[in-house]
């Protein structure tokens, strides 16, 4: 089954990254719902090999991590809207961003995934610290109002100016330009960069999240990776219907919550998986319909 995995990704990805991409130019929303759909098709259709191979319980398993972590990417791609947004990265430059953002999460979750089961298996304690860490960030994103990214205050961008110097002309698609001999870092360069740690920081609640469903590397990786191959499509569509789901994100955060306290109370009160997929499946409905609704009152189509 890991080797299928494989095959299939890495298909996907150089048909995403390599072929589609060349293609591609300004994404509509309809081409963006499309690309949506076919990753998502791509995703359950594994777990309907899942559920041939090793049964429905590890299928469920499957479908319900593919789910919560798709769904957290949403707050994800507005992060990814704001570092776009500061750095003033054009639309026809951001896919190429995205290319290596993908490519680099797809490598990091596996060091993530791994030492995340193997701490739960080490100790089992540490299953209630990664609870806390969930029910914690879901409080301050249910708290916090949008807050604009300050990307002065990444690390990585710091190291990035020390080493090299900029230039702030955002329109160049290229990480480096050459000028008197000198080698400068542009903006895209910069947005790598900051995605990149953004994606580390993001790590830290879905992966938790993701295990809060499952312990079995397979499961938690697999339905990661196949979340993760649909970033750009997703990114694409919420960067066309943002203002349309401005409760999406409230969403985002009581699932964060629920599944936080489905870690801690794992021990005393454990929930079935099947549960869990319609509550997830529950909020994110309302969420979409409480965004659609005040859509309608106030006028947006």
């Amino acid at each position: 089954m890991w080797a299928i995995f494989w095959v299939v990704v890495i298909a996907a990805l150089f048909i995403d990254l390599v072929i589609l991409h060349k293609y591609q130019g300004d994404i509509s929303v309809k081409k963006a719902i499309a690309m949506v759909c076919v990753w998502a098709g791509l995703a359950l259709s594994f777990g309907g090999l899942i559920y041939f191979v090793y049964g429905s319980p590890k299928a469920l398993e499957y479908v319900t991590a593919y789910i919560v972590e798709y769904s957290l990417s949403v707050d994800n791609m507005f992060v990814f809207l704001m570092i776009f947004s500061y750095f003033a990265i054009p639309k026809k430059n951001q896919p190429k961003v995205l290319i290596y953002g993908i490519i680099g999460a797809v490598l990091l979750r596996f060091l993530f995934v791994f030492i995340g089961v193997r701490l739960i298996n080490s100790f089992s304690w540490i299953i209630y610290v990664f609870g806390a860490v969930l029910i914690y960030t879901a409080v301050k994103m249910l708290a916090k109002q949008d807050a604009e990214i300050n990307p002065e205050k990444n690390v990585a961008y710091k190291i990035l100016k020390k080493v090299f110097p900029f230039k702030t002309d955002s329109n160049i698609g290229n990480f480096f330009i050459k000028e008197s001999h000198t080698l400068y870092a542009t903006p895209m360069l910069a947005a790598v960069a900051v995605v990149e740690v953004s994606d580390i920081i993001f790590a830290v609640d879905s992966i938790p999240a993701v295990l809060s469903i499952s312990q079995d590397a397979f499961i938690v990786y697999t339905s990661n990776i196949f979340a993760i191959i649909g970033l750009r499509s997703l990114y694409f569509l919420l960067s066309n219907l943002a203002e349309k789901f401005k409760y999406l994100k409230y969403g985002v955060a009581v699932i964060l919550f629920f599944v936080g306290l489905k870690m801690i109370a794992s021990h005393y009160v454990p929930i079935p998986v099947v549960l869990s997929l319609g509550v997830i499946i529950l909020i994110l409905a309302v969420s979409i319909a409480v965004s659609l609704v005040k859509n309608k009152s106030a006028g947006i189509k």
